[in-house]
């Protein structure tokens, strides 16, 4: 049996030089939350009960993040809190799991099971799509990049 002297120290909190990480990471939240909460307030859940500003802000988020890690990974990785603003904090502020989950939840608490079920699906389903859109579109950005210096 293991005693008080056997468990590990655990510090809470970023070790020294992971404040500008967060920092970057906390400052692209803000910006995006901000601005899904601008996609929100633009298109607001109608009579249809579709939640149209929710699906619009990770489908879009989704496809950005395709494109932008391929070029964050591919052509400004030397920026070492690019990934940690935009990925992590810009676009993980601006999609939302908890809002879309909450949305079916209530969707099929009132009784629109159908609709509850459509939209988790199709959610799933477009932002699979367009990831792998996003992703394409950063290579080929990465790959005429490449052909214009190789070429000059």
């Amino acid at each position: 049996m293991a005693g008080p002297d056997d468990v590990p120290l655990v510090v809470l909190g970023p070790r020294a030089g992971q404040w500008r990480i967060l920092a970057a990471v906390s400052t692209g939240g803000v910006l995006g939350g901000t601005a899904r909460y601008g996609v929100e307030q633009m298109v607001p859940v109608r009579d249809d009960g579709f939640p149209w500003g929710t699906f619009a802000a990770n489908t879009v988020g989704a496809f950005a993040l395709g494109v932008l890690l391929v070029l964050i990974l591919e052509l400004w990785a030397a920026r070492h809190y690019l990934r940690p603003f935009i990925a992590v904090g810009f676009l993980g502020s601006f999609t939302t799991f908890s809002t879309w989950m909450l949305q079916v939840y209530e969707l099929a608490d009132a009784d629109r099971m159908g609709l509850a079920v459509g939209y988790l699906g199709f959610t799933v389903a477009t932002g699979l799509v367009v990831t792998g859109l996003g992703l394409l579109l950063g290579r080929a950005l990465v790959a005429r990049r490449q052909r214009r210096t190789d070429s000059g």
